[in-house]
């Protein structure tokens, strides 16, 4: 496949961006339409980028935006780990011009298995406060010391390290429903406005849809919707009959539980 690079028109859901990508690049920012979208190319090379186009501004600005990213690797599903998740923005207004989100599998031979529910934050008790004391007269306390601003690198500003391994994208794989019938392509990894995890889809008729994360079953090749299989104590393995808790032998069938 040629490796030559070519200048392209990149969108995101807040603009878009002009960049020479390689042919492996354009592949993965084709989800079946006329349009290459940045979010499934993920991070690219700010060198790379020439032109950037802000949908607030309603303007096109000369050179690179923003790119700031960081890398959680947090574990969304059964054997996938959400490695680095990031944002374009415009240098004018601060606005997103495109996110992205990238993955990994712990284990390259094994399959990504059901999706990690959301844990509820525990919220603090609040401290008890002890009674008013006495104060002292005041002291002098000395002028705080200077601190001189960090220095910033270059345009790309990492908030957090980590390990770095083979990434595998969600990006471009079929969503099926619990029946089995096609409901549109994965896009990324996003969070809604109760800053819940979901999974922005483009759907068969090319707009643009979120499904909550808890919603999805199994992530392989394609991604299946439904609710994760629990197994419900008592139910034979034979017959499908649900016999009382405890229960050893199966009441209709006899067979051993």
């Amino acid at each position: 496949m040629s490796s030559e690079l070519r200048l392209k028109k990149l969108r995101g859901s807040g603009g878009y961006v002009m960049a020479t990508v390689t042919d492996e690049q354009q592949m993965k920012g084709n989800l079946g339409g006329p349009d290459l979208f940045l979010a499934p190319i993920g991070r690219l090379d700010s060198q790379k980028i020439t032109k950037h186009f802000c949908n607030t501004c309603e303007k096109e600005f000369e050179g690179p935006p923003k790119i700031v990213f960081e890398n959680p690797n947090e574990e969304v599903a059964e054997n996938l780990i959400l490695a680095e998740k990031g944002q374009y923005i415009c240098n004018s207004c601060d606005s997103s011009i495109a996110e992205y989100r990238e993955f990994k599998k712990q284990d390259e031979d094994s399959e990504v298995g059901s999706a990690k529910p959301l844990e509820p934050q525990q919220v603090a008790p609040p401290q008890q406060v002890a009674p008013p004391q006495q104060v002292a007269p005041p002291q002098q306390v000395a002028p705080p010391q200077q601190v001189a601003p960090p220095q910033q690198t270059s345009q790309e500003s990492v908030t957090q390290s980590g390990p770095a391994k083979s990434v595998t994208s969600i990006e471009g794989r079929i969503v099926f429903d619990e029946n089995a019938n096609k409901i549109g392509t994965a896009k990324q990894v996003g969070i809604d406005s109760t800053q819940s995890m979901v999974l922005v889809i483009t759907k068969e008729d090319g707009t643009e849809g979120s499904i909550p994360w808890s919603n999805i079953k199994k992530i392989g090749q394609i991604i299946l919707l439904g609710n994760p299989e629990v197994s419900q104590p008592g139910k034979c393995s034979n017959c499908g009959f649900g016999n009382k808790e405890g229960a050893k032998f199966c009441e209709d069938c006899g067979t051993k539980i």
